[in-house]
């Protein structure tokens, strides 16, 4: 375990500033300006590190020779490596082109595809209601595992603005799934996630505030590959969506709020609750720090709480706090007149 981290951890401090000069070169950066708030040219290729030191380290752990316990487990990794290599590709053509939302959806239904093909969906659940194990049919098994892919995606790549803020509830998230598959007894699995968190830490050393490269499309890359853990560590979807409860809720709102207005869901603007503290003054380690206390905290529920349904409950009530939240500041919002947006997935660029 510590091996995998170590390598993650280490390809990840090697790739990264690599990745800082390569993007500044080829121009494939952000520059200041219009919605963007930083104050100086940064390469957005955070993909490229993040990719290399995950696979390279989820590769060499595969020969460590811990024993698993399902038979479909080398199925499902390739899986995930296959449909994280083509979000990893149409990632980095968004980064050079910055394609529009179209061919951004096709690429990530493709990537859930993949996954799905090779059995990372969710066929059954516990419903806490009943108390009793359920087996979805079918087509509500591809349909309900196509829209938490392509929910994961989008709501890693909306909460980057801020950063190091999607490094960092990512990093949580992967922690807390790995210590699940630890308890549980899931060594071979845990090991991804393990792989996830040293490469995600690597790379925050020059993600936080002044960022010296920006995640880009690794946002997205992020959400698919968290997606994927969230289904081969037994369908603890619950627990993931408890995790990211907040920025799941600030997704939710958002899509809620364009939808009122006439807006495409997908034009982007400040209406997110970290683009609105950071409008208010607030710096952005201390909007990282809002934000991981709350992820952390409900992580630490998610791996406490009995039973199940004390786990929705509490799902239900961070999101319907962060909704409330956010509509009255909207109103606040709109009454000043600020209303900046931009049209594409790009959420996070600043």
């Amino acid at each position: 375990m510590a091996a995998t981290f170590a390598i993650a951890l280490a390809l990840a401090l090697a790739l990264t500033p690599a990745a800082i000069q390569l993007g500044l070169k080829l121009g494939i950066a952000d520059r200041p300006g219009g919605r963007r708030k930083h104050r100086r040219v940064t390469s957005r290729l955070g993909a490229v590190p993040l990719f290399g030191a995950f696979i390279g380290a989820a590769l060499l752990s595969q020969t460590f020779g811990v024993p698993t316990l399902d038979p479909q487990e080398g199925a499902r990794l390739a899986g995930l490596l296959l449909g994280s290599a083509v979000i990893f590709v149409a990632g980095l053509l968004d980064d050079r082109f910055e394609l529009r939302a179209g061919p951004q959806f096709i690429a990530q239904g493709l990537g859930a595809a993949i996954a799905i093909a090779h059995l990372i969906f969710i066929e059954r659940f516990h419903n806490p209601f009943i108390g009793q194990e359920q087996v979805l049919p079918g087509w509500q098994v591809i349909a309900i595992s196509a829209f938490w892919f392509v929910g994961m995606m989008n709501t890693v790549n909306f909460l980057d603005g801020v950063d190091g803020l999607a490094a960092t509830v990512s990093l949580i998230a992967a922690s807390v799934t790995a210590i699940h598959m630890l308890r549980e007894g899931q060594y071979s699995v845990a090991l991804l996630p393990i792989a996830l968190a040293g490469a995600l830490l690597g790379f925050l050393v020059f993600n936080v505030q002044p960022a010296r490269i920006f995640l880009g499309s690794g946002a997205q890359y992020l959400g698919f590959t968290l997606a994927c853990l969230g289904i081969i560590a037994g369908a603890k979807v619950a627990l993931l969506l408890l995790v990211m409860g907040l920025p799941i809720a600030d997704v939710v709102w958002q899509v809620i709020d364009r939808a009122r207005r006439g807006k495409s869901p997908f034009q982007g603007d400040r209406g997110h609750l970290h683009f609105r503290l950071a409008d208010a003054g607030w710096s952005a380690r201390r909007i990282v720090a809002l934000y991981a206390t709350v992820c952390l905290a409900f992580g630490v529920v998610a791996l406490v709480a009995q039973p199940p349904l004390l786990k929705l409950v509490t799902l239900g009530v961070v999101m319907a706090g962060v909704i409330i939240t956010l509509a009255l500041l909207s109103g606040r919002q709109r009454s000043a007149g600020s209303d900046e947006s931009i049209d594409t997935l790009r959420e996070g660029s600043r």
